[in-house]
């Protein structure tokens, strides 16, 4: 029976395995690969890497090809030439992927939205607002802020020819799943991966800023408060890519 305790040795093997796939992204790293380069079985990678990361190793490469992908075409790039560089095998995948992670086809992305409809809504929530927008295809952006005005304003600049409508209703079937999920990290397994990801990063800043002035809390009592004692180097990361430090202080 395999255990389910998380030790030293299995942090190091999810970094070392997340460190190589994120300089291969535009390679393919099978789980057969990954396994042999670390020295252990396809099985005992896959399990260890996903109770670490959160993650399996394959939804992890997706997920950073997909932000491959965007911030290629957000440069300019042809959709082939996107498609490559981000490490996709065909065209029909990244297709594929694009109705999940960009709630568009990468064409109508780079595009900037153009001929596209989103409706978007902002809703309160523990850490502020959030503003969560959806096409016909499925969620193309979600974010946090505390001025409604200026989300909306970040949404129209990351899609200036797409029309964008104001929801009436803020109870929509994945607005509902995008908060639940940053509320309690629950409800979301049809969500995209970047917004799941993202989401544990606001769980682990709302985590901090309970934090009393001058106190400290190592990751991994960070991690046990969030009901995840296995994601102690997630929560490291988590508090690495903090934005907004000065209202939201990284303790260690």
């Amino acid at each position: 029976m395999p255990t389910t305790t998380t030790t030293p040795a299995h942090l190091a093997l999810a970094e070392r395995t997340r460190v190589l796939i994120d300089a291969h992204l535009g390679e393919p790293l099978p789980l057969a690969q990954l396994a042999d380069h670390a020295g252990v079985s396809a099985a005992h990678l896959q399990r260890v890497f996903t109770r670490v990361v959160g993650l399996s190793p394959k939804q992890y490469q997706e997920r950073g090809r997909v932000c491959a992908l965007k911030q290629s075409l957000r440069d300019g790039r042809t959709v082939s030439s996107a498609t490559y560089e981000a490490g996709f095998a065909s065209g029909r995948r990244v297709y594929e992927a694009a109705n999940d992670a960009l709630g568009m086809t990468p064409g109508a992305y780079r595009r900037r939205g153009a001929g596209l409809t989103i409706h978007y809504t902002v809703v309160p929530v523990s850490l502020g607002l959030l503003i969560v927008a959806v096409t016909e295809r499925g969620i193309c952006s979600v974010a946090l802020g505390d001025d409604e005005v200026a989300l909306a304003r970040n949404l129209a600049a990351e899609y200036p020819a797409a029309s964008l409508e104001r929801a009436a209703d803020a109870h929509d079937r994945l607005v509902d799943a995008v908060v639940r999920h940053v509320e309690s990290g629950g409800g979301g397994e049809s969500l995209p991966l970047d917004v799941r990801a993202t989401a544990f990063q606001w769980q682990v800043w709302r985590a901090l800023q309970h934090i009393p002035e001058g106190a400290t809390r190592s990751y991994q009592a960070i991690a046990d408060s969030l009901g995840r004692p296995t994601a102690a180097r997630a929560v490291a990361r988590a508090c690495a890519s903090n934005r907004v430090a000065v209202l939201i202080p990284c303790h260690r």
